[in-house]
C-alpha cells in the first residue's frame, strides 16, 4: 500500500494553506504525484504534490490580466504544481497523462472535492491514442536524453548515436527526427558526449514504455485497459498478460533498486533501445475515440467550483 508519513501530510497541509493565501485561490484537490503516487519512493525521496485550484474571485477569469492557469511552488523537498480548474478540465479533455494520474493518485492531501465520479467518467471516455502517444513520448524522449550516447552539434542539438564505424577516422550513424544521417568523425560541428543512465531514468523509461505497449495490446483485444498507477500492482496483476517474465523481472529490479535509494546509481541501458521506442504509428480505427464530452466536463467544473465556494 502506497503511503506517506503523517508529518508529510501535516507539512503539505500547511504549505497548501499558505499557497491559497499567497495566490488568492482555493484548493479543491491535492494529491501525491511522482514516485510516491506510483509506489517507487525511497526514504529520501522528495514529495511532489499536484493540485487543482479555483480563483477565490471568479471575476479574475474576465479580467484583462486573467486568472493564473498554473501555480508552481518549491519548498525544498516539497514541490507543488497546481492547475486552475479550467486548465485541468482542458487537459482531461485532451486525455493528458498527468491530469489523469492526478485523479488516480492513491495519496490524497486535500479533498474538498471528491473526484470519484470524475475519475470514473474519465476512465470510461479518455482517448487511448492520445494517452498512448503521451506515454510513448515520455519513453522515447527520456531514452534520447538520458540513455543514448550522443553527438552534440554546436547549436546544442542532440543526435543519439545508432552505430559507429571506426570513430578514429570513420563515421557515426545518428538518429534524427526523420530517420538517420551519417556524420564524419572529424566534423568539427559535432562533439561526442555521454549521458548518465541512472536507475531512476531507466525506471521512468521502462514504466512509460510498458504502459504504452500495454494500452496498445489490450486495445487490440477491444479493452483499452488502463495500467494500474501503482507500478508494483501493474507488474503483479496486469503485466503478465502482455509481457514475458524476463521483462517483468527487469522492471521489478529497477523498482526495488529505486525504493532502496539507489535511484541515482549509473547502470547503463537496462531497458533496451528497441523496447524504449514503441511504434510511432498505431491504427486509429482501433485506438482512437472521441474523448470526454465538453458539456459533461463543464458540469464537473461547476461541481469543483461549488465544492470550495
Amino acid at each position: 500500500m502506497t503511503t506517506v508519513p503523517a508529518h508529510a501530510h501535516e507539512t503539505v497541509d500547511d504549505h497548501l494553506t499558505a499557497i491559497e493565501r499567497e495566490h488568492d485561490v482555493a484548493i479543491a484537490l491535492a494529491v501525491a504525484r511522482g514516485s510516491h503516487a506510483w509506489g517507487a519512493a525511497s526514504p529520501d525521496s522528495d514529495y511532489d504534490v499536484g493540485f487543482v485550484f479555483v480563483p477565490t474571485d471568479l471575476r479574475r477569469y474576465a479580467h484583462l490580466e486573467g486568472a493564473p492557469e498554473t501555480v508552481v511552488v518549491d519548498r525544498g523537498e516539497f514541490e507543488y504544481q497546481g492547475w486552475d480548474v479550467r486548465t485541468f478540465a482542458g487537459l482531461l479533455a485532451d486525455s493528458n497523462d498527468g491530469a489523469i494520474d492526478l485523479l488516480r493518485s492513491p495519496i490524497r492531501y486535500r479533498l474538498a472535492y471528491d473526484p470519484a465520479d470524475l475519475t470514473a467518467y474519465i476512465e470510461r471516455t479518455y482517448n487511448p491514442i492520445d494517452l498512448y502517444h503521451a506515454w510513448r513520448g515520455i519513453a522515447t524522449s527520456n531514452y534520447r536524453k538520458y540513455i543514448s550516447h550522443h553527438l552534440v552539434r554546436n547549436d546544442d542539438e542532440l543526435f543519439p548515436i545508432v552505430d559507429v564505424d571506426d570513430p578514429d577516422g570513420g563515421e557515426y550513424t545518428v538518429e534524427t527526427d526523420d530517420g538517420t544521417m551519417t556524420v564524419s568523425a572529424d566534423d568539427e560541428r559535432f562533439t561526442e558526449t555521454q549521458t548518465k543512465p541512472t536507475v531512476k531514468r531507466n525506471l521512468t523509461i521502462c514504466r512509460a514504455a510498458m504502459s504504452a505497449y500495454y494500452l496498445k495490446e489490450t486495445g487490440e483485444r477491444s479493452e483499452h485497459e488502463l495500467p494500474a498507477l501503482e507500478f508494483e500492482t501493474f507488474l503483479r496483476e496486469q503485466a503478465p498478460a502482455v509481457f514475458d517474465a524476463d521483462r517483468i523481472d527487469r522492471a521489478r529490479e529497477l523498482l526495488e533498486r529505486k525504493r532502496a535509494d539507489n535511484g541515482e546509481t549509473d547502470i547503463d541501458d537496462a531497458v533496451g533501445r528497441e523496447f524504449a521506442h514503441p511504434p510511432k504509428a498505431i491504427d486509429p480505427t482501433v485506438h482512437a475515440r472521441g474523448g470526454p464530452d465538453t458539456e459533461r466536463l463543464n458540469g464537473f467544473i461547476d461541481e469543483i467550483i461549488a465544492a470550495v465556494r
